[in-house]
């Protein structure tokens, strides 16, 4: 059988979770397999129907139609951002949350679907989320997508209430909290909903909105570290079916995030122990 799960980690994080959501959606292989063939279509980005089923499971193999219909379960239920948020709620002491930083992206939908929209900058039609990730570079959480025609400000008091809410549900307090983002987040708005946290916003001021008597807060030396989300988004792309959207509804989106974020960070904490 061919394995994309590291035993020691990502099956124990993932599988583990999955009894309470199991209910309802009978799995007649082992759980471990399930979650392989879609760590699979994870990382090569394949379409399900192309799933190398026989290669995937060991002894009773099951259709693509049955992997792919365990997944939108799953997704549909939320369970992916659930078992996220234990994930962190169980190794946050291994977070180096001294500062963390906030940044969009713009992914290609091929397919369109949900919150999907043309992207002038791209040239093509997008769809655009926000991204949290700690002073390593590990994500900690993603707003709701949108379409891609809209910017990183758009609605953003209630997508950065969405993105610290994953926080709070962790078990990870974000007062006091030092928060970076370039100059594409500078408003008044966002500062606002930093200063209601008590979250101290790191945001590089924009031109546009002048800075020559500005009394904002911002430590241009932190600043400097922020390109550790940059290099978050390349590890992203690293996953084909997070490089570009085929999945045409936003629930579906989300789930191979969340599961993106459990296997960066699964392979941090685990090089950290060697």
């Amino acid at each position: 059988m061919y394995s994309v799960l590291d035993k020691d980690t990502i099956e124990l994080e993932i599988v583990a979770y999955i009894p309470k959501a199991r209910r309802g959606f009978p799995v007649t292989v082992p759980l471990s397999e399930v979650i392989n063939a879609i760590l699979y279509k994870l990382k090569t980005g394949l379409q399900w129907h192309q799933l190398p089923i026989r290669a995937l499971f060991e002894n009773k193999v099951i259709s693509w139609q049955s992997v792919y219909y365990h997944y939108r379960k799953w997704s549909l239920c939320g369970f992916w951002k659930a078992c996220w948020i234990k994930f962190l709620s169980r190794h946050h002491s291994k977070l180096d949350l001294s500062s963390v930083d906030l940044d969009g992206s713009h992914t290609p939908a091929i397919r369109g679907g949900e919150q999907v929209d043309y992207q002038g900058r791209k040239k093509r039609k997008t769809t655009n989320s926000l991204y949290l990730t700690d002073r390593q570079g590990l994500p900690l959480a993603m707003s709701e997508p949108l379409a891609g025609n809209h910017n990183d400000l758009y609605n953003i008091e209630v997508q950065f209430e969405d993105i610290t809410a994953t926080l709070e549900q962790a078990n990870i307090s974000v007062d006091g909290l030092f928060l970076n983002a370039d100059a594409g987040f500078d408003s008044k708005d966002l500062r606002k909903a930093c200063s209601d946290k008590n979250i101290q916003a790191n945001i590089c001021f924009n031109k546009r909105n002048g800075h020559s008597e500005r009394d904002e807060y911002f430590d241009e030396q932190l600043y400097k570290q922020r390109y550790t989300i940059e290099r978050t988004n390349a590890w992203l792309d690293g996953f084909r079916s997070i490089l570009n959207r085929y999945d045409t509804t936003t629930e579906s989106w989300k789930g191979f995030n969340y599961i993106a974020f459990i296997v960066i960070a699964s392979k941090k904490f685990k090089k950290e122990k060697v």
